[in-house]
């Protein structure tokens, strides 16, 4: 079922002029010392927000931050973000203390067309990640029509995210929504050869993706730790490597997956090496990884095989670090793939925060076709799962 766009929404009889609009945003940046240390997702959600200003409406914006769970914890308040989002918008933003109740309704009740004003963290109430039905009606008091604008929490039932949509009789998928949906769709339907690109800790962290990726990508190259799993599976030596002795199985199901569909699962051939995880750790690049070592990024011959595939594919879909990619001199694997994922001539979808700045470090994101915002979210919508927060808004 089709998804309503904003467009839609704004050429409605009556428009928004003068309505309150909930809009759904995902501004979970890191905030130290009441400073934005980044303000990517920030950004993303501005062209929504000035389309939705521009009609005049009464703007609510309402995300999280952290993990409270439920606490009013003063290193998770919103208040700092709002004035990032000011500067950002060029416009005032208000600040409600609670997202529902009294300071919620009066702080609204000011705004005037145009305006926008920021609730305080959501998951300041545990109804919120609960998808309480009084919190959401609560929530849906704040709102004549609704927007979810983020995608990063669309594979979560929350109140924010899917209690509260029915109980607003319009609503609609915003801006950033729209083109998450869109480029991710490429990856369900993908001009071939479809490459897949997975790093990251565990097997068991991503055993259900790799699953569906191994059905549905002609080539997926593994990196990160839970290549080593696979090699385990493959009777390799794995030294003292990060290894799932529990998800040895799993991964040869997925080896097994890929075989009976005629793709191709590529491992690393050769990898770097390290005895401890930390900053000047001396390292060598081997065939085999010795005893007494571990992997801790792939080599380059395995970064030039899976660039070779980057080369050759026209659809590629990315997720997860090749290596320990926060310590420097494990991190040429992944910025060797950063390079060959943006210099390829295909239609290349990135997420997940390691992947995005690995990206961004090249200089080359630019080239990428879409950088997701959404790590967790994304990971589900390949695998074709139905996301909570994009099932509500549909039929609307």
């Amino acid at each position: 079922m089709a998804v309503r766009d904003l467009s839609s929404l704004l050429a409605e009889p009556g428009g928004v002029a003068g309505k309150r609009v909930f809009v759904r945003a995902d501004l979970n940046v890191p905030v130290k010392g009441g400073v934005v240390g980044d303000d990517t997702r920030i950004r993303a959600s501005l062209p929504t927000l000035r389309r939705l200003c521009d009609a005049g409406a009464r703007v609510v914006v309402a995300s999280h931050l952290g993990r409270p769970k439920g606490t009013r914890d003063p290193a998770a308040s919103l208040r700092p973000v709002a004035a990032k989002l000011s500067e950002l918008l060029g416009r005032p933003v208000s600040f409600a203390e609670d997202c529902i109740g009294e300071p919620a309704e009066q702080a609204v009740a000011a705004l005037p067309e145009g305006g926008v004003c920021l609730l305080e963290n959501l998951r300041y109430h545990a109804g919120e990640e609960k998808n309480d039905p009084a919190f959401a009606q609560a929530l849906a008091r704040l709102a004549d029509a609704y927007v979810n604008d983020a995608f990063g929490t669309a594979h979560r039932a929350h109140a924010s995210t899917a209690g509260m949509v029915p109980l607003t009789a319009r609503r609609a998928a915003g801006d950033l929504m729209n083109v998450e949906l869109a480029h991710l769709r490429v990856v369900l339907e993908p001009r071939r050869p479809l490459l897949c690109l997975l790093g990251g800790a565990k097997v068991s962290d991503k055993l259900a993706v790799l699953e569906a990726l191994a059905k549905r990508a002609d080539v997926l190259a593994v990196g990160g730790a839970m290549a080593y799993t696979f090699l385990r599976t493959l009777g390799e030596p794995t030294g003292t490597s990060l290894v799932e002795a529990d998800r040895v199985a799993d991964a040869g199901r997925v080896l097994d997956a890929a075989k009976a569909a005629g793709h191709r699962v590529l491992l690393p051939v050769d990898h770097v090496v390290a005895q401890k995880i930390e900053e000047g750790a001396p390292t060598q690049i081997v065939k085999q990884i010795p005893d007494g070592w571990m992997g801790v990024d792939i080599g380059p011959e395995t970064a030039a095989l899976y660039a070779t595939e980057a080369g050759r594919a026209a659809t590629i879909f990315w997720n997860g670090p090749m290596g320990v990619f926060e310590i420097e001199a494990f991190s040429q694997g992944t910025r060797a793939v950063a390079r060959a994922v943006a210099e390829s001539a295909a239609i290349s979808v990135v997420g997940g925060g390691d992947s995005i700045a690995a990206v961004n470090r090249t200089g080359l994101a630019a080239k990428i076709t879409h950088l997701s915002t959404g790590g967790g979210a994304s990971l589900e919508y390949v695998q074709g799962l139905t996301l909570p927060g994009v099932a509500a808004l549909e039929g609307a």
